[in-house]
This record gives structure tokens, C-alpha cells and sequence, in this order.
């Protein structure tokens, strides 16, 4: 029974075998980096779509034919809202898009057949799908209350908003923001009016 001796490996062997552990090293290194990257790109990404840019999907027919059912659009958070913006906001655990037809202090006045009258001036709606007094249960005139905004679906008769104290007023604070763009479906992409 003789026992071996190994032989000692060469410089030029231990220089490879070191370059190779380096070359490991410096690849576990990149990869490493690379996922955190992507890990933070990720994360501003989805704070950017949150609260900035949220994206929406349209449910219901309340803003026929400015928004259809399952049009997807982005809202961008602003804090000044003019007369005729649509808006998203949130009510009840959900989030509903109407138009901004009255600011604080404004007066509102429906008559019988449908039209709109802020602070005695008949508004024109060229995007009203169809004139009506809907499902209303307020009484009007009625002034806007600080801090707060009248708003009104497109379609009318079936859109439950401000007319009806199940809504009423929503609070300023309330609005996710202004829908702006329309993504979906493509063939209608483009700015929301």
C-alpha cells in the first residue's frame, strides 16, 4: 500500500481556476444588480400608476357616449377641477366617473325636461346622451357646498350622481383625479372630451 502525494497544481492553473472564481463573482455581482434594478424601476412604476396615473376600467352605461362599458382610461390627479372635467372619485368603497357641472358655492337648477342651469345660465352640453331629471330626490335650486362638487353622468336617465342624495355632493378630497386619456379599446384611444 504506497500512498500517493498529488502534485501541487501550477501557477498557470491556480491563475485559471482564480480568474474563473472572479468572473463568477463578478456575474453573481451583475445579475444581483440587475434584480434590484428591476425590483425599483417596478416599485416606482406602480407608485407612479397609483397615485399619479391611476388607470380605470368604466363600468356601467352613466357616461354614455363619452365612455362606454369596459373602456379603459387614466386619470391624472389635479387639485383645481373646472366646470365640464370628467372626473373619477371614490364612493362607497368604489370608484365612479362622472362630469363636474358645479363648484363650491355655485347654484344648481334642473328643470323637468332635463336641462341645467348653473347660477341661472343654461348650460351647453353637447356631450349629454340624453336629457332628463333621472332619478332625483334633491330639491332644487340648490348651492354646492364648500369644499364639495356637483357632478352628473352623461346619460341622464340611467345615471344615479348628485341629483340623488344616495351621491349628492361629492367632497373635493374624494377625486382620485381628471380622466384625461382613453387607452381602451384602441380604436378609440385618444383624449376624453
Amino acid at each position: 500500500m504506497g500512498s500517493e502525494v498529488k502534485k501541487a497544481p501550477s501557477l498557470e492553473q491556480l491563475e485559471a481556476e482564480l480568474e474563473k472564481e472572479l468572473d463568477r463573482c463578478e456575474r453573481i455581482h451583475m445579475v444581483r444588480n440587475t434584480v434590484f434594478f428591476l425590483v425599483v424601476v417596478a416599485a416606482a412604476a406602480v407608485l407612479i400608476v397609483v397615485l399619479l396615473l391611476p388607470f380605470l376600467q368604466i363600468n356601467g352605461a352613466s357616461m354614455a357616449q363619452t365612455l362606454q362599458n369596459g373602456d379603459l382610461v387614466v386619470a391624472v390627479n389635479n387639485s383645481r377641477y373646472k366646470n365640464g372635467d370628467v372626473i373619477a372619485f371614490n364612493y362607497n368603497n368604489s370608484i365612479l366617473v362622472k362630469r363636474v357641472i358645479a363648484l363650491p358655492g355655485e347654484w344648481v337648477d334642473i328643470d323637468g325636461d332635463g336641462n341645467v342651469y348653473v347660477d341661472e345660465k343654461l348650460l351647453d352640453e353637447p356631450y349629454v346622451y340624453e336629457k332628463d331629471l333621472g332619478r332625483c330626490n334633491v330639491d332644487f335650486p340648490c348651492q354646492v357646498p364648500k369644499g364639495q362638487i356637483f357632478v352628473l353622468g352623461d346619460h341622464r336617465s340611467v345615471s344615479v350622481d348628485s341629483r340623488n342624495t344616495a351621491v349628492g355632493c361629492i367632497k373635493e378630497d374624494a377625486v382620485v383625479g381628471e380622466v384625461l386619456f382613453r387607452i381602451w379599446p384602441l380604436t378609440k384611444m385618444g383624449f376624453v372630451d
